[in-house]
């Protein structure tokens, strides 16, 4: 694990306007910065990156964030990873707190092999461009099959050569360890103690993780293949696991992340001749079945898989396989199969990109009526067969078990009731019958208190929506928690700060709301502990609730222009203080709104006072009321019209 040390070394020394400026082109607007926003499609900026506050708020699509929360969103990185990112960008070495020996000893192998895969990639390269045997042979052969050197270096392709260890000679003269050299996959021992390259006369395809390090290599042989397997992959290890691996996710993330689609291809090439007809949001499983890591990572980026696969038989039955687990992820899976014994590599650079594209658009077929279909079509009129296609069916449905599927589900009932001949009434029965199944299976697999019951979650999704206009309660207690935050910790008069001020004002008050009660009496508790909190103590809250109320709370879509002292002569908007003026405000109609509610409550109670002391006690309570509702209006200049 980081230490706090180096995390808090980290958070001090972030720009948000640096970093968030690589992937957003910022123009400065007043204190804040705005550009388009990256995270959805729009023409207009509505992408705000305050500087002051360290955060960012589209007031569009309604991302909100901080630096490592929009490294985290936009390059779908850990937590750990993106500190390990701006620790790299701002030289800051990472301290590690303590942890096992066997821990210790995993992260530096996982380490080591990140170095060696780097050097060995490299010398792929190198190889493939600078050497007679890899310029004739490899380099020819690629651009036989139609790919380009802008192509071939963005996927950093190369070659090993067909001498037995021309690359274990180059990494054992680096001093890399010979154990480890193995423990990549790179090399292999021969006669006991004899290193020999494992991927001789292949080329190269260097397989990256989400931040752009190789974790392995995929090698093909050049030509046809007599005895030797066409491709030779990395052996798992520390930082290969072949089950959370997609080919090309690195390259595709940002393309997905925009089209908000995921096409799925089965091979290396298929994803590289896509990417070079100009075709970017596509990834490769390797061959292999699609597994839930799979698919989680494909979620992160987007809910809608389409995937395409050859038309042969081999290549429906592998497309079919993963289904129900695409379905318990929530992602809508589509379908597009080939045409006339192509594959997606042959067929776009047969096509080009804009029949391609054409086609995948007109040729999509919804997964489940698709295997629907073909299973009907297997059975005939074996009634046997078709029996168990109905339970098929329903198992596969019974899949769609969140809340928000639920019409999707009844959708697919009626369509698949329909395909089947069967009574749609009945179908609904099998599919709860499957789910109750699950369900009763799971809960033998919990402990009796996790099966009680779901988890409390005490904060609401505040996102400002029309709502805001109104729970006017909700303005005014989000606007003191704007105030506490932005000036808390600066001068009220000689004797106290401004939050010792705001608390003193509201000793008799409450939140109505009680997210925003929360995070009052989480400051005030910091502040009475001697801390010093401020909106950034908020915004890198581990709890992703607070921090989009913090954001929610503090940045808004527009702020008055400095242009306004050049039009009005005194107005000084740009040079002058009004923190206090702020505060004062703030509170004064906070507590006016709140005495205004009392009003309203203790005129019920008189009116359904049953004697005379309680309706004389409800009156003196009136008046105490009407009175410090006169003080606040006079403070405020405001007239109440009864």
């Amino acid at each position: 694990m980081i230490s706090p040390q180096t995390i808090e070394q980290i958070k001090n020394r972030i720009d948000i306007i640096d970093v968030v400026g690589e992937y957003v082109k910022l123009k400065k607007r007043g204190a804040n910065y705005l550009g388009l926003c990256p995270f959805h499609n729009e023409k207009t900026p509505s992408f705000t990156v305050s500087p002051a506050k360290e955060l960012y708020k589209c007031f569009g699509c309604g991302k909100s964030g901080n630096t490592i929360t929009f490294l985290m969103e936009h390059d779908k990185l850990s937590y750990v990873e993106a500190l390990k990112w701006l620790a790299t960008r701002y030289n800051i070495e990472i301290e590690e707190t303590e942890t096992s020996p066997e821990q210790k000893q995993q992260q530096l192998t996982a380490d080591s092999l990140y170095i060696i895969n780097n050097a060995a990639q490299k010398f792929f390269t190198e190889q493939l461009y600078q050497s007679e045997e890899g310029r004739n042979i490899a380099r020819s052969y690629l651009q036989e099959r139609g790919f380009r050197d802008p192509i071939i270096q963005k996927f950093q392709l190369g070659y090993n050569p067909s001498a037995k260890n021309i690359l274990a000679t180059h990494l054992i003269q680096q001093q890399f360890n010979k154990e480890l050299l193995v423990k990549s996959g790179l090399v292999v021992i021969r006669n006991e103690n004899e290193l020999a390259d494992n991927y001789r006369n292949r080329i190269i395809f260097p397989i990256h993780n989400n931040t752009g390090k190789v974790i392995g290599f995929g090698a093909r042989v050049i030509g046809s293949a007599d005895k030797a397997p066409k491709y030779i992959n990395t052996p798992e290890n520390e930082i290969y696991i072949k089950s959370k691996v997609l080919y090309g996710s690195y390259f595709a993330r940002l393309a997905i992340d925009k089209a908000d689609e995921c096409l799925l291809v089965e091979g290396y090439t298929d994803v590289i001749s896509l990417h070079q007809a100009g075709i970017e949001n596509v990834v490769a499983s390797g061959g292999t079945s699609l597994t839930v890591d799979q698919l989680r990572t494909i979620k992160k980026y987007t809910n809608n898989l389409t995937i395409i696969y050859d038309g042969d038989a081999a290549g429906i039955k592998a497309a079919l396989r993963g289904l129900d687990m695409a379905l318990e992820e929530s992602l809508n899976v589509k379908l597009v199969l080939i045409p006339d014994k192509e594959d997606p590599d042959s067929y776009v650079n047969k096509v080009g990109a804009v029949v391609f594209n054409q086609f995948i658009a007109q040729n999509k077929k919804d997964f489940i009526l698709f295997q629907l279909e073909v299973m009907l079509k297997e059975a005939g009129n074996d009634v046997g067969q078709k029996s168990n296609i109905v339970n098929q069916i329903a198992e596969t449905l019974s899949k769609i078990n969140k809340a928000e599927d639920f019409t999707r589900q009844q959708d697919y009932i009626k369509q698949c009731a329909s395909l089947l001949k069967i009574d749609e009434a009945g179908l609904t029965n099998l599919v709860n019958k499957f789910k109750r199944e699950k369900l009763a299976k799971e809960e033998k697999k919990l402990p009796f208190e996790d099966v009680k019951g779901t988890p409390h979650q005490p904060f609401a999704d505040t996102s400002e929506t029309s709502l805001d206009l109104l729970q006017q309660d909700e303005v005014h207690e989000k606007a003191v928690i704007r105030v506490l935050l932005e000036y808390g910790l600066k001068a009220w008069d000689e004797k106290k700060t401004m939050a010792e001020y705001i608390f003193e004002e509201l000793e008799q008050f409450h939140f109505d709301n009680s997210d925003w009660e929360h995070i009052f009496s989480m400051y005030k508790t910091a502040f009475e502990y001697g801390e010093e909190p401020t909106t950034k103590s908020f915004l890198y809250h581990t709890d992703e609730k607070i921090r989009n109320l913090v954001i929610t709370a503090t940045l808004f879509p527009f702020e008055l222009s400095q242009k306004w002292d050049e039009k009005i002569e005194g107005l000084n908007i740009t040079n002058r203080d009004t923190a206090q003026e702020d505060v004062r405000m703030t509170i004064n109609y906070f507590k006016l709104k709140k005495i205004k509610k009392m009003f309203e409550e203790n005129q019920k109670d008189l009116e359904t006072a049953t004697s005379f002391e309680e309706q004389m006690k409800f009156i003196e309570i009136h008046r105490q009321l009407k009175e410090a509702e006169r003080e606040l209006t006079n403070r405020l200049g405001t007239v109440i019209l009864k």
